[in-house]
């Protein structure tokens, strides 16, 4: 992967953004009005991409706000404007910055009202575009702003955001207010995604995503670390040596009738490359395992006991427990898992074990270890992060499922995975990726059973090979999602492994 590439990674807060914008104007290398111009031109450019037929004038409605998401829409106003388009603007105020002020001195047509706006300026096939609050919104939307956007909806026009989706936090994806939203078909936003274009209700409201280059790479330092997003890295591509080079990954199984989940990981940590993959249960589970499984290896492990007596082989460099492995057998286990200090992921019944007393959990993980909750399980364990999560946003910046991560990965002590189609990753010491399956890159058929036992073998099985649990965690999830993608409609989790092969074929490895 390319520098560049993986620069494009960068997912910004609503104040990350700001500090590079002011950077850059700061330098005296561009003024805000330049950035207003390029990004007004961008949106105009991303819209004839997507849709080509408007490349014949049409009509469009632009909606503005007082700030400099408002100057936006005067810029690309007048420019439809300038290619023949009947162009009805309306404005929520005077625009109140300087380089919005800018803005609309450019424009020589009418300014209404959004009062003013009724169906008849919706007619089928016309535009309506979004410019009127952006990045910059911290509170609810009143009815009589979102009553445009709702009409427009309603008219069968497609809606174009600038930056965001008005009424959507843009650090949260949270709908502040708990409004009812349109979508949007595109969403235009400049230089880099922010976090409410893939985070809860923003993955969906959003749309068709599409980031314009404004020029101001120069000053991404003043960003910080921001969250990346999850993808392919180099290191997925498998290097020559021997099959113990690769990791030998040991996968912890439940009793008779239990085993299928265990099976889907320890089949995912193979397909993903771990040279050796053993899959660990009860004596009197072997004959059920044995049967339906072949490269991977079997070793009877009756309790905690006959666990410490198998890990005496130090070639066991990575461990998967959880799904299948049963609440009992889990309360056994785990303490051995986590004394022996290797790397582990730890799901399911090996997080759900301990909802009574997640502090002795948080007590014995370490830095190694990986957890993978989906909602249910987060709840159990940080019960207080899952409840701001479920508390309505009245004011943004509101708090985010990437917030729930970090926290939960300081209080952890171990890199924390929270599963859903807007997964974040992040490690303690706020390091963090995303993983969206959202939008284009959308993923439904994960809502299977299953499927996240194959997530957890994924995992599993790059821990093995040597990945560090942040990128582990974050680039599985990119793969677990990319093979569902590969595979469409009809997939069940037994399918996922099967993928894997092809997704690593088309990446060149």
């Amino acid at each position: 992967m390319c520098d560049e590439a993986a620069q494009r990674r960068e997912i910004l807060t609503t104040r990350q953004m700001r500090a590079v914008e002011g950077a850059a104007i700061g330098s005296g290398s561009v003024t805000g009005s330049a950035l207003m111009e390029r990004a007004g031109a961008g949106v105009l450019c991303e819209m004839l991409a997507l849709w080509p037929e408007f490349e014949r004038p049409g009509h469009a409605v632009i909606l503005c706000g007082p700030g400099n998401n408002g100057g936006d829409g005067y810029v690309v106003a007048r420019l439809l404007a300038e290619r023949g388009w009947q162009v009805r603007l309306a404005a929520l105020a005077p625009p109140a910055t300087p380089d919005a002020q800018v803005a609309a001195a450019c424009w020589q047509g009418a300014v209404a009202t959004l009062s003013d706006l009724g169906p008849e300026d919706f007619p089928p096939g016309s535009l309506c575009i979004d410019a009127l609050f952006g990045t910059g919104l911290v509170r609810p939307l009143a009815p009589g702003i979102a009553a445009p956007l709702r009409l427009a909806a309603a008219q069968g026009c497609r809606i174009v955001a600038i930056d965001i989706l008005s009424g959507l936090c843009a650090d949260s994806g949270r709908v502040l207010g708990g409004l009812d939203l349109p979508r949007a078909a595109l969403t235009v936003s400049f230089q880099r995604a922010k976090l409410g274009h893939v985070l809860a209700q923003g993955g969906n409201l959003s749309g068709v995503l599409r980031i314009v280059d404004i020029g101001i790479d120069g000053w991404m330092a003043a960003a910080g670390v921001p969250a990346r997003f999850a993808g392919p890295v180099p290191a997925l591509a498998k290097r020559a040596g021997h099959k113990y080079d690769h990791g030998h990954a040991l996968v912890l199984g439940g009793g008779p009738g239990q085993g299928g989940a265990a099976r889907l990981t320890a089949r995912a940590a193979l397909r993903i490359g771990a040279g050796l993959v053993t899959l660990a249960c009860p004596p009197e589970a072997l004959p059920e395992n044995a049967a339906r499984l072949d490269a991977v290896m079997l070793r009877p492990v009756a309790d905690r006991a006959g666990l410490e007596h198998l890990l005496e082989n130090p070639r066991f460099n990575a461990l998967g427990l959880g799904p299948g492995l049963g609440l009992d057998r889990a309360r056994d286990l785990v303490p051995a898992v986590l004394a022996s200090g290797r790397a582990a992921l730890l799901d399911a019944d090996a997080l759900t074990a301990f909802a009574d007393a997640p502090e002795a959990l948080f007590a014995a993980l370490h830095p190694g270890a990986v957890l993978t909750p989906h909602g249910g399980e987060f709840a159990r364990l940080f019960p207080d992060l899952a409840q701001r999560l479920a508390t309505p946003a009245e004011t943004g910046p509101a708090f985010s499922r990437l917030d729930a991560a970090r926290q939960a990965a300081e209080r952890a002590g171990c890199v924390v995975l929270l599963k859903g189609p807007d997964t974040v990753i992040a490690a303690p010491g706020g390091e963090a990726r995303v993983a969206a399956a959202v939008g284009e890159a959308q993923a439904p058929w994960l809502a299977t059973a299953g499927a996240g036992d194959v997530l957890s073998g994924i995992v599993t099985g790059l821990l093995a090979r040597g990945f560090a649990p942040l990128e582990a965690a974050a680039t599985g999830a990119w793969l677990h999602a990319e093979a569902a993608r590969d595979f469409g409609p009809g997939l069940i989790a037994e399918d996922l492994p099967e993928r894997i092969p092809a997704v690593l074929r088309a990446l060149g490895c």
